[in-house]
């Protein structure tokens, strides 16, 4: 009975970024009866989402709701707000957080909805916002989900993680509908690193396509990277059944094998041989996996776990290394039990 008055209750709630995962979730909330103020980094972006009512580079035909709101001013939209999700690329999470922060009352609940790790710190982007707003209650929500199927109202489940199980819950009511399922979990760790470290093994998987390889490769390259993942969770903390769930496998299956998947797509132009600068423009939008390479690498050899797939992406990127001669590396490794 309480779940479902939660689920009828209106309330403004606060979307910061308006990328493609940012607007569909906007849809998603706003088409639940919720009053969403959706906030833009440049006051261009605000006046062209304004105008058109439809993010037409992210989730061009998508026309949003009436009760979506579109504007560049932080307070506008936090000022009252019940719930702020913050949906910035990781590379710009901290910024954002930093910006934000004046404006956040304690105890105020946020839910970060991007997928990365922050480069030099190592940190999962939840830490990253909770050293820039200390007051804040933050959990995170990951899963398979790409904006283009949500925006449209395609069956699909998420997983929202906190340190307070009725935080989880909390955000949970609210999201939940008859076209979007979300569990819970008190696995922050677990859920965050399963959806950032699942884009480097989605760009591997790109890579195989691009190098004319098959169904085994791709397979191969999902099953052993989600050991890997596994692998640097436990070291880190994290409860190892989480990487079974949808932030792990459920995201790792969806992001290897879409064209929805950026990082995928940009897997395909390297295993091509087009350079990394090529690739990136032809994207033309932020490749989480590109940008965690270079973390996961790093924290594979703080925390002592081998992740050689890892290591020969980051080869790849950084290194030059020829993606063919990558494979045969990991092909020809010595011999060992499957664990």
């Amino acid at each position: 009975q309480t779940w479902s008055k939660k689920r009828r209750s209106k309330m403004k709630i606060a979307v910061i970024g308006s990328g493609g995962w940012g607007t569909a979730i906007a849809i998603l909330l706003s088409s639940r009866g919720h009053n969403v103020y959706l906030w833009s980094w440049i006051q261009e972006e605000t006046d062209r989402l304004k105008k058109d009512r439809e993010n037409k580079e992210f989730l061009p035909g998508v026309k949003f709701p009436d009760t979506i709101y579109c504007s560049h001013d932080m307070a506008e939209c936090t000022d009252g707000a019940e719930l702020i999700i913050t949906a910035a690329p990781s590379p710009a999470t901290r910024t954002t957080a930093k910006q934000l922060s004046p404006h956040v009352k304690e105890g105020q609940k946020i839910v970060n909805i991007s997928k990365g790790l922050e480069e030099g710190t190592l940190l999962r982007l939840s830490q990253v916002c909770k050293e820039e707003i200390p007051q804040a209650d933050i959990s995170v929500m990951s899963g398979p989900s790409h904006a283009e199927e949500v925006s449209r109202g395609l069956p699909t489940t998420n997983v929202v993680a906190s340190e307070h199980i009725d935080t989880a819950k909390f955000i949970q009511d609210v999201f939940m509908g008859d076209m979007f399922r979300v569990y819970t979990s008190t696995d922050i760790i677990g859920v965050e690193l399963g959806g950032a470290l699942k884009n480097i093994i989605a760009l591997c998987a790109g890579i195989s396509d691009g190098l004319g390889y098959g169904d085994n490769t791709k397979a191969a390259l999902m099953t052993r990277g989600l050991a890997e993942i596994a692998r640097l969770g436990k070291a880190m903390g994290a409860n190892e059944k989480t990487f079974m769930g949808l932030s792990g496998v459920g995201d790792l299956i969806v992001t290897c094998t879409s064209m929805h998947s950026r990082n995928r797509r940009a897997g395909i132009l390297l295993g091509q041989g087009k350079s990394l600068k090529e690739t990136l423009e032809s994207v033309h939008m932020v490749v989480e996996g590109v940008n965690t390479a270079t973390a996961a690498y790093e924290m594979a050899h703080k925390y002592n776990v081998e992740m050689p797939i890892v290591e020969e992406a980051y080869n790849i990127l950084y290194n030059g290394r020829n993606a063919r001669e990558a494979v045969l590396l990991l092909m020809t490794r010595e011999k060992r039990e499957e664990k």
